[in-house]
Parts: structure tokens; sequence; C-alpha cells
């Protein structure tokens, strides 16, 4: 007669068997995909039920024979398997266990009762995956359905095994070593399920510093916009960094790069050869190929076995793809899919970024009637966005803020006069004010002070000293700051005065010299120059700062304008 003693020593042996398993399954590739899958489709369920079914089988086999019946971790198996892979999933392998259960020659008199258990528990499983999805500690909560699952199989044992006093004899020995042995195998067994996880989120956080190693590594390269040349280089640094076999951009019709194996045949200029390229832009969402007659290269000898492609854009338009291959069927995972997702992104962006700094090239090569008519977009696009937030809240503000968005971009593309007055070259500036003071609200505040001042100046002479003050001065201080504008006579020489309290500068001598500064610098040169051609040379600008007090602009133009004004 065997005693509950030696039930558990034989289940505590048997489950370290099962645990040994669970192990060696868990270090397997093809494992962990199915695990890590989050879109489990059918084939990937008939193969997650008949590898959790198959562990029921092994645990049937080495159990234990108690009284007639068995004792084992069979439950272990179908109640992980439906936590995992959902209802279906504990379905599947509860019959497939549980028939073979009922089938074998060693059933006893539990077979059929065992067998029905053996389907319930899995569908218990599978039901308690339905509540624990995103719930923390599953290892707490398999050990707990177990639980249940093992209760529900005595009770099914009590109801249909007969005779009832063996039946209640035997779930007496047998139940306390089962409930408590199965639990905590189960809590095991998700203990090291979910080290597969913590593994692929370590493996993940790599990939998306990886991401940032190559973004800040391409960023200079994707400077010089989206051709054969750049997008070579681009994707060099890509197969480098990465274990992928192969690396290609295209853009809507044609190969733009390809490196890696596959190079004797995707050559630059080429059609797009792979069909799943050709969806992609089509569709405008990411995809994956996973063997070569999902990747559809018609090349005799093409080695390219997966794929992931993954759409470029600007300004929410496809310009092309990028695109990871494997050598290997089934070679991208989903850690692969957000790296190339990411990348994506990113290049999406600096492409954007290079189309920028071509406009800006351009915009510092223009001729002084461009720089009078240019339009700061970003501007634009932030007074727009304001106006329309205060369009349902505050209807009136929002309509005087587009009477100075108006009235701010009329004058701006005004150049066919070569003067305006100091009085609508203020107009200008506080309609540019404006609606920066509805953006920064208390942090932006502009004083003007022309008493009574006339004068002539060309437009757009003041108003981006005053951008250059509130952007470049103020809205780096946490706390915004002053601006003034302020004009007066001295001497034989009118003076206009833009002082604000913002940041400052160290370094002021070469803001005015014709060498390459940055948007701030070029604004300056602009109108310095413009003042100096109309007036002579010895007027313009005079820059003072003084780091962490502020900066002051002065333009000096003659006084002589008092006279002819008047």
């Amino acid at each position: 007669m065997v005693n509950m003693l030696e039930i558990y020593i034989s289940l505590i042996n048997n489950l370290g068997l099962g645990i040994i398993l669970a192990l060696i399954l868990s270090k397997t590739k093809f494992f962990k995909n199915l695990i890590l899958n989050h879109k489990i489709g059918v084939l990937e369920k008939i193969l997650l039920c008949c590898i959790f079914g198959g562990l029921g089988i092994i645990a049937t086999y080495t159990g234990v024979p108690v009284n007639g019946a068995l004792a084992n971790f069979r439950a272990i198996g179908v109640v992980v398997g439906g936590m995992l892979g959902g209802f279906w999933v504990g379905l599947g392998a509860g019959v497939i266990a549980g028939i073979h259960r009922w089938a074998i020659d060693i059933g006893g008199f539990t077979a059929v009762a065992c067998g029905i258990a053996t389907i319930l528990e899995g569908m218990i499983g599978g039901i308690a995956s339905q509540y624990l999805k995103n719930s923390q500690h599953k290892w707490a909560r398999a050990f707990l359905v177990t639980v249940v699952s093992q209760i529900v199989q005595m009770l099914t044992i009590l109801i249909v095994a007969k005779p009832f006093d063996e039946a209640l004899a035997l779930v007496e020995l047998i139940a306390l070593p089962m409930i408590t042995i199965n639990a905590i195998g189960s809590a095991l067994f998700m203990l090291i399920i979910e080290g597969i996880f913590a593994e692929q989120q370590k493996i993940g956080a790599h990939k998306a510093h990886l991401a940032l190693q190559i973004a800040n590594q391409t960023l200079p390269i994707m400077r010089t916009g989206f051709n054969e040349t750049t997008m070579e280089e681009v994707a060099k640094i890509i197969l480098n960094k990465t274990g992928v076999t192969a690396v290609a951009f295209t853009d809507k019709v044609k190969i733009l790069a390809h490196v890696g194996v596959g190079a004797d045949h995707h050559k630059p200029n080429n059609k797009i050869l792979t069909d799943i390229t050709k969806k992609v832009l089509k569709n405008q969402k990411y995809g994956v190929a996973r063997n070569h007659s999902e990747v559809g290269c018609q090349y005799e000898g093409c080695c390219l076995n997966s794929a992931v492609i993954v759409p470029l854009f600007v300004r929410k338009e496809i310009i092309g793809t990028m695109k990871l291959y494997s050598e290997n069927v089934n070679g991208i995972d989903h850690v692969d899919i957000e790296l190339a997702q990411g990348l994506a992104h990113l290049f999406s962006t600096q492409i954007e970024l290079s189309i920028i700094d071509e406009q800006a090239r351009l915009l510092e090569k223009a001729e002084l009637k461009a720089l009078q008519a240019q339009i700061n977009p970003h501007f634009l696009f932030n007074a727009i966005n304001t106006i329309v937030s205060l369009c349902r809240t505050k209807p009136d503000e929002a309509r005087r803020l587009l009477i100075h968005l108006g009235d701010f971009f009329r004058k701006n593309l005004n150049t066919m006069k070569e003067f305006v007055s100091l009085h609508d070259e203020i107009e200008h500036i506080k309609s540019y004010v404006a609606i920066e003071q509805a953006r920064f609200g208390d942090k932006l505040k502009v004083e003007y002070d022309i008493g009574n001042v006339k004068c002539k100046i060309p437009p757009l002479t003041l108003q981006p000293l005053v951008e250059n003050a509130i952007k470049h001065g103020l809205l780096n201080k946490t706390n915004g700051g002053n601006v003034k504008v302020r004009a007066y006579y001295y001497k034989d020489e009118i003076r206009i005065l833009i002082e604000d309290n913002g940041i400052g500068m160290k370094e002021t001598n070469n803001l005015l010299s014709d060498r390459e500064h940055s948007n701030k610098g070029i604004a300056l040169i602009n109108i310095n120059n413009r003042l100096k051609n109309v007036f002579g040379d010895d007027y313009g600008l005079e820059i003072k700062s003084k780091l962490g007090y502020g900066t002051s602009v002065c333009v000096r133009i003659p006084s002589i304008q008092r006279r002819e004004i008047a």
C-alpha cells in the first residue's frame, strides 16, 4: 500500500523531470517565437496544443500508480497551456492529454474521470487567461488556478469513478499531494515562461538603444538627402550594427541601396523585385515575410528567406521603404519588427530634417527680395495651432489673432515698397507679438517707447530683431522676460533700441561679419547690410550683450529724415 509520503516523494521526482523539460523547451527559438507571438494564428494554436498536450502525455507515462489510478503532474501542462495560449489552446491540450489518459492500458478505474478532468483543467486555464493578461506575478496566479483545477479533478473522480468507496479512498490519499505539488509546478513553469518575457524585454531595450546609436550615427549622413549614395551608407551602418543578413532601401519605384546577401541581383536603380515591398508601398503598412515564397523575389538562387519591410514617410506621404532581411525561414521576430519600425520612424524624421536643411540653405543664398518675403513656417504652424485651440473656448480672441496673423503676413510679403514708416514697422511687430503672447502668456512682455520719432526704414528691419530677442533671448528662460522697443534722437541720428533681459551672449563680435552663422546671425547680417546699402557705412546695427543679463540691438539711421517727413 502506497502512503502519502511516498506519493509526495514520487511526485517531486517527476516534477523535477517536468521542470527540466520546461527549461529545455524555453531555450528553443521555436518555442520562444510561439510564446512571444502577439498575434497567435490557427497554426500557432495547433502547435501550442500539441506541445502542452504532449507534456500532459509525458506526465501520464511518468505517473505514480496508486490503488488502480495514477498520481501525476499532467495538470501542469494543460493549465499553463491554457493560461498562455487562451481558451482554445487549453481545451486542445486538455483533449489531447485527456483522451490519451482514457485510452492507455494503465488507465485503471479512474481513466474516464481523469480524462474528463484533464479537459476541464485545460478549459479552466484558458478561461483564467482572459482575466490575467496584464496581471503581474503570473506565477502566483498559476498556482491558484492549478489549485482550483486539481480540486475540480478530485470532484470529477468522486462523481464519475466507480465504485464510490474506492474513489473516495483514492481522493483522500492523492488530493493533498497532487494539489500542492502540481500547483508549485505550475508556478515554477510560469516563472520560466516569465523569464522568456524578461529576456525579451532586455533584448528590446538593447535594440532600442541600438536604434538610437544608429540614428545618431546616420543623422549627419541623412542630412544630405534621400538618394542612392546616402542610403547605401546608412544601410552599411545598419548591417554592421545589427545581426540581419541584408539591408535595403527603396523609393516608390526602384531600389536605392541594398547591402549584404542578395546585393548581386538587388541592385540600385533596378525596379523593385519583391512582391511584399510592392504591397507595403500600396497599403502603407509594414509587412513581414516568413519564408522565401512570401518574400517574392523571382531571382533564382536568392537566399533571402524572411524580411520585415516598413514604409518611410515625409509629412504623412510615403516616399519609400526600408527592409531588413534574414537568410533563415522565420528569421524575423517581433523584436526585429520593432527595431525596423523604430528606425523607419527616426529615418523619416531625419529625411524631413534634410528637406528643412535644404530649404534653410536656399534661404541663406537668397537675394534681398527673397529675404524680405521669407516666412517662418514654424511660426505659421504654431500660430494656426494657437488660433485653432481658441476657436471654441475664446472665439473673439481667435478672431483677433486671425486679424493679427493676416496683418503680419501682409506686411511680411510686402516687398514692393523700398521703405515703410516706423509706425507701420511697429504695427508689424505688434501683430507678431500678439500671436506669440497668445502662446506664451505672461512669460512674454513687450513695451514700446517711440515718442514723437518719425522716420522711414526698409521693411522687415525691426520685426526680425524683436523675433530674435524673443526666440533666442527670452524663451530659453524659465520665467520668460521683457522686450523693450525704444526710439529717440541722438545728435544727427535716430536710434531704435530693441532690448531684452534674456539669457544674453558671451560673444557678439562676429555676429555682423560675413562668416556663416546660425539663422539668427544670417538675419542680423542681412539687416545690417541692407541698412548700410541704404544709409551708408556709418550706419547699421550695433549689438551689446552680457551673458545672463540680456542683449541690446541698436538700429542707427540718419536723422535727416526728420526734416523730410515733417
